[in-house]
């Protein structure tokens, strides 16, 4: 099957991550077209990566990255253009496989995609579930082009709210607890600067020791606590508030969002 020309329906900061993907993954510029409604955006992404941007009837692959509440409107728009054999990708949060073939018909093969932000790094995860009519090839085409900037995996759909709970929305609970972290050390005494200078860098530096030590969260977690040390004093004030039920409430409050999106 042909990949060669690509659609990208959405150019904000997921579409142009996604763009961006596609360009480390060897497709040429030229190939790839973009439908973007804000003109001042368009014209940056045209220039600015070299992309055309006009209609998708002649595309292979059509992704979709819109805003939830824009899909039906976005796909009642392309649905004359879209040839019946692209392969269609949604990125969007909530909406299911079956939302998209209501208004464009089951003809088409579709995958969607969970993304997260980390992908703009190159540190993404993206989860994806094939539709009853994607292909083996669909999937590692897809795979490949996500890979240059996510770990990806593949799930059933019915498991795409609970991706969306826990990598999808990731990013923003570590971003959070940076922010906490920051705040605490002003309220101890240090300045702004200092205390998020000293947030930022225990993010980076703990994420790369759950990168390169080859050791699970949990080891890394005990080799650093000593009994009766600061670091256990602080785990347990955790344990007391019962951290890992708030974790878990804040998840599945992200997780039954995607499932409202998706009525």
């Amino acid at each position: 099957m042909a990949y060669s020309r690509i659609g990208v329906i959405g150019a904000g900061i997921m579409g142009e991550a996604v763009i961006t993907s596609l360009l480390r993954a060897g497709i040429d510029s030229g190939s790839i077209t973009i439908v973007e409604k804000r003109e001042e955006r368009r014209k940056e992404i045209v220039d600015r990566l070299r992309v055309n941007s006009g209609s998708i009837s002649e595309c292979d692959v059509v992704l979709l990255l819109v805003k939830p509440q824009d899909l039906h409107s976005t796909l009642l728009q392309i649905k004359n253009d879209l040839r019946m054999d692209a392969l269609v990708v949604s990125f969007i949060a909530g909406k299911k496989l079956s939302a998209m073939e209501e208004v464009i018909g089951s003809q088409n093969r579709t995958i969607r995609v969970m993304p997260n932000t980390s992908m703009t790094a190159g540190k993404g995860f993206a989860v994806l579930s094939p539709g009853d009519h994607a292909t083996e090839e669909d999937i590692a085409w897809l795979t490949r082009v996500l890979s240059v900037s996510s770990v990806v995996i593949k799930v059933p759909e019915s498991l795409q709210d609970a991706a969306t709970a826990l990598s999808g929305s990731g990013p923003a609970y570590f971003f959070a607890m940076v922010e906490a972290m920051a705040e605490a050390g002003k309220r101890l005494g240090l300045n702004e600067e200092d205390a998020m200078k000293a947030a930022k860098q225990v993010l980076i530096g703990a994420a790369a020791m759950v990168e390169n030590s080859g050791l699970e969260p949990k080891v890394l977690r005990e080799n650093v606590t000593s009994p009766n040390g600061t670091t256990f004093a602080a785990l347990k004030t955790f344990e007391e508030k019962k951290f890992s039920e708030v974790v878990y409430e804040a998840m599945k409050a992200a997780h039954d969002r995607s499932i409202e999106l998706g009525k």
